[in-house]
């Protein structure tokens, strides 16, 4: 590989996941050691209905900035914004009964998931926006300061003074932080130049772009934010609290991979001004992130085997291998992940993930539909299983696009 040539921003940004990614291990490993197994699978599921409504209301915004490079950066993020925001106060129904469903008290548990998913929304954007305006070391300090900022929290408070809710409290002033990055970009908005018509007519077509309807890109994302929630919902209402809280700890760890992979390298591609084409340079990255979902779950069941975790924390010990197996598979996916812009084959990526978001779901939900209890370690191995299967499938097809 030393003959390829990766764009520079890809190195920046790549450092800069693997400080947040380390940061964001530190942070699960702290919640084994620190917190009850009970406090974890509350804070699973308040974080996750709150992903659940952020990434409604985006609407795969943060995308789409980077894929339509043709549009000013700060006009582009200014409408991402607010049609964010009115998506998501019409979302706010959605929100509170998922709370609901998860059998926890309605309040304080809606202020926490609303306040989670408007700050992630923020800190997700200015990410996208970073990447297309900004400096090397903005680039970094928006993904390294924000996991900070809570591990950092999160650890003060549980050795000085037991702090109800402080694992969500902690995730919230790091996304705090994220979102702050975006203030300058509204506060200048008056300020700010906006080109004109015939400076948009004249503009170079691109050579990749987000060409999904409204309507497409939210039902791609409502199908994602579906499943990652139903896993969640579904596993505390079928197997407790602490079984969501063993299973939502260990994917915490492994699913950063396969993020930093989609940071680091898809996006960053994307937000270059040329197409860049890598085939065996994103292989290999997919490869070795797989490598590093491998080498994770073994020092998970090193840390089980030598009793570093306290003894609650035995039950993770059946979700080490389908995990692995399934953010392994993740990790080709988001290498990947840029092919179908370029190719400009997106709406046929959005139904292929579509199909295999209702495939996922089938074997989630089967247990439901059938009235049966099923063994989690079963359940989970059977998910797994079809997520993996459907993951290399969608990497083969997006690695043959032209």
């Amino acid at each position: 590989m030393s003959g390829l040539k990766l764009p520079r921003a890809s190195h920046t940004v790549a450092l800069a996941s693997l400080v947040a990614f380390g940061t964001q291990v530190a942070f699960a490993l702290l919640m084994l050691r620190l917190f009850s197994p009970q406090e974890v699978g509350e804070f699973s599921v308040l974080s996750q209905i709150g992903f659940f409504w952020m990434t409604l209301a985006l609407a795969q915004a943060p995308l789409s900035l980077l894929a339509n490079a043709h549009t000013p950066a700060n006009q582009a993020l200014r409408q991402a914004w607010r049609s964010s925001v009115r998506r998501g106060l019409a979302l706010l129904p959605v929100a509170a009964l998922a709370v609901w469903l998860s059998d926890l008290a309605l309040w304080p548990a809606l202020l926490w998931v609303l306040l989670l998913a408007f700050f992630q929304m923020g800190n997700l954007l200015s990410q996208s926006h970073s990447l297309r305006v900004g400096s090397a070391w903005q680039q970094a300090a928006v993904r390294v300061l924000p996991p900070l900022t809570a591990a950092l929290f999160a650890l003060t408070t549980a050795w000085l003074w037991h702090m109800d809710s402080a694992l969500v409290i902690a995730a919230i002033l790091g996304y705090v932080v994220g979102a702050a990055w975006l203030v300058p970009v509204f506060w200048h908005s008056a300020e700010a130049p906006q080109p004109s018509a015939s400076q948009q007519a004249t503009a170079a077509s691109p050579n990749q772009s987000d060409t999904r309807s409204a309507a497409l890109r939210m039902a791609h994302t409502l199908a994602d934010a579906l499943l990652a929630t139903a896993l969640v919902v579904v596993w505390q209402r079928l197997y407790g609290a602490q079984e969501t809280g063993w299973m939502t700890a260990l994917l915490r760890v492994l699913g950063f991979v396969p993020a930093v992979v989609h940071m680091a390298w898809a996006q960053v591609v994307l937000a270059q001004t040329k197409s860049h084409k890598h085939q065996i340079a994103t292989i290999w990255l997919g490869l070795t992130a797989w490598g590093a979902v491998l080498g994770l779950g073994g020092v998970c069941a090193l840390a089980l085997n030598w009793q570093w975790l306290d003894p609650r924390w035995q039950g993770v010990w059946p979700y080490i291998v389908p995990l692995v197996l399934w953010q392994g598979s993740a990790c080709l996916s988001a290498a990947f992940s840029h092919r179908p812009f370029q190719a400009h084959a997106a709406a046929r990526y959005s139904w292929a993930c579509m199909l295999l978001a209702l495939l996922q779901a089938l074997v989630l939900l089967l247990p439901l539909a059938l009235s049966a209890r099923m063994d989690a370690a079963v359940h989970m191995m059977a998910f797994a299983t079809v997520s993996s299967l459907g993951l290399v499938g969608l990497t083969v097809w997006m690695a043959r696009l032209r």
